[in-house]
């Protein structure tokens, strides 16, 4: 057990850590990492913005951004929202005023930006959408994501396997459409069998130090489950600290998507049972190239879905326990 905790308290520091580094970014500036390059004469400004900084999935896709833009000589404005819908539409607004060639954007609330992406298409501004879809897609040039509803799928399958009966506690985070689509595949995947149950739904808007107060509230209630379903890897990583500190880790699995490498340590480590891998390096890099795709008129499909692939204790073996995917 000590062994287990002090697994569990080094991934929850380093995730902080990382979230600290995050929350200090605003103007990129990095050595550039990648071969793409397309010139311009002048340098052009290219705008992103996020609905949170305050996870380091969104760090990694915010650098392989950079690195594209960079290698072309051009500057790229990194905004954080902190999941403020209001402020994300300002923020577009700034954008827009600031005369970028391009808008990456990664929607805080996927039906909340009907009017700022009306506002770039009146200023000829191409929007990219990232990790995430919007409802208005004919508002959006290009879109890259993983496959969000297969990471669910994928979750539900594995706990299926091993698990014949279970009490399901799902994490979610329900104006993000990928985390919807994450928890849909799940629900979808058990929903004919009455041998899998919900007794709970708790909206932590992916974030652990929401998470992780949320569900020691629910752990007062004294509700009997044995499977937790985690929109992302922060949240599941804040079920895993509240139930650790009431001694509610044993026989419960536990599922997160990202492929953080907290995660995968933890599961190498038999604390948690599985977490879907994205690849946030390959998001920011196709996200950063359709920019200059698309201002060079090059054939270029609307949308993109990356695969994801499930870590389990199983084959965590093969992956890297040090750095993303």
């Amino acid at each position: 057990m000590s062994k287990m905790k002090g697994a569990l308290k080094t991934a929850i520091i380093f995730l902080f850590l990382m979230v600290f580094v995050a929350a200090g970014i605003s103007i990129f500036s990095k050595a550039s990492k990648t071969s793409f390059v397309y010139r311009s004469k002048e340098p052009l400004k290219i705008g992103a913005t996020y609905m949170t900084l305050n996870n380091p999935f969104f760090s990694i896709i915010d650098e392989e951004i950079h690195n594209v833009v960079e290698a072309n000589g051009d500057v790229l404005i990194s905004l954080d929202p902190a999941l403020d819908l209001e402020k994300q539409k300002q923020q577009i607004q700034y954008l827009i005023d600031q005369n970028v060639q391009a808008i990456i954007v990664n929607p805080v609330d996927f039906n909340g930006l009907t009017s700022s992406l009306e506002a770039a298409q009146k200023a000829g501004i191409p929007v990219i959408a990232v990790d995430s879809e919007v409802m208005d897609s004919d508002l959006i040039t290009y879109s890259v994501m993983s496959n969000n509803y297969d990471a669910g799928v994928q979750c539900a399958k594995d706990m299926m396997k091993y698990k014949k009966k279970a009490d399901i506690v799902l994490l979610q985070h329900s104006t993000a459409y990928s985390a919807v689509q994450r928890i849909q595949g799940f629900i979808d995947t058990i929903k004919n069998d009455p041998n899998y149950r919900i007794v709970e739904r708790i909206e932590c808007d992916g974030q652990l130090e929401i998470a992780m107060p949320l569900m020691q509230k629910f752990l007062e209630k004294d509700v009997s489950f044995d499977v937790v379903m985690a929109l992302n890897d922060p949240s599941a990583l804040g079920a895993l600290a509240a139930m650790q500190d009431q001694g509610k880790l044993k026989d419960v699995f536990v599922y997160g998507v990202d492929g953080t490498p907290e995660t995968k340590t933890l599961i190498s480590e038999h604390i948690m049972q599985a977490t879907v891998a994205q690849s946030p390096k390959t998001l920011g890099k196709m996200a950063a190239e359709a920019v200059y795709k698309i201002r060079n008129h090059e054939k270029i499909e609307k949308l993109q879905r990356i695969p994801v692939t499930i870590i389990t204790q199983k084959n965590v073996g093969k992956y890297s326990l040090e750095g993303w995917q």
